[in-house]
């Protein structure tokens, strides 16, 4: 009696364990949270920091889209037949068209530059696909919050405008001078042009009373 209830208490035990072990496996989960206003991809491995990476998200005139997405396919190696076959390796396609993927314009990173996908650094492409494929498409969640900020456009012409200030001088003191110039070229104009206005009409007036 003694040793069947031990081998019922220790089958027990180890059926907890591996329930515990499959329910834990279950609850391991990546998830991918993109700022577009930072433009910054943090990951979490089972809710902990796992890494941090730069990326490029939509820049002017496109769009990439905000919420909540698991991932539906992954490919090593993708062409893009919409812009001339342009690679996208450790590519991981959540909506559409639109994917997470390593990019060659790594300088570019950090800053909005892509047509709407998310690029990274291949590295970090690689270890991300690496963690979606160790756990799963099912428990992979990817997050895309923010707003971009795009450079102004006005910014170059600002500076123009500011060298031309520089140069030819548009402050208080230059308006002032120009406005004493504007009025002694007026009062010279109206000296000078009035003179043969007023000779003439000394002269009728000379001619008229002459003969009266």
């Amino acid at each position: 009696m003694f040793h069947e209830f031990r081998r019922f208490f220790i089958a027990l035990v180890a059926l907890l364990a591996l329930s515990g072990l499959y329910a834990r496996a279950a609850r391991a989960s990546v998830e991918a949270r993109i700022d577009l206003t930072h433009q910054r991809m943090s990951v979490y491995v089972d809710g902990r920091p796992y890494a941090s990476w730069p990326v490029s998200t939509a820049r002017r005139g496109y769009v990439t889209p905000r919420g909540t997405f698991r991932p539906r396919l992954l490919k090593r190696m993708h062409y893009s037949r919409k812009y001339d076959d342009a690679p996208m390796p450790y590519s991981i396609f959540f909506l559409g068209g639109y994917a997470i993927h390593g990019t060659g314009a790594i300088s570019r990173l950090g800053r909005p530059a892509s047509h709407g996908c998310v690029r990274l650094h291949p590295a970090n492409a690689a270890t991300l696909f690496s963690l979606i494929k160790r756990h799963g498409l099912r428990n992979t969640r990817i997050r895309i919050f923010g707003a971009p900020r795009f450079a102004s456009r006005r910014g170059p012409a600002r500076r123009k405008w500011s060298s031309r200030k520089r140069r030819y001088g548009h402050g208080v003191a230059t308006r002032r001078r120009r406005g004493r110039q504007h009025h002694l070229t007026r009062r010279i104009r109206r000296r000078y042009l009035d003179l043969p206005v007023i000779i003439y009409g000394g002269i009728a007036d000379g001619y008229e009373a002459f003969y009266r």
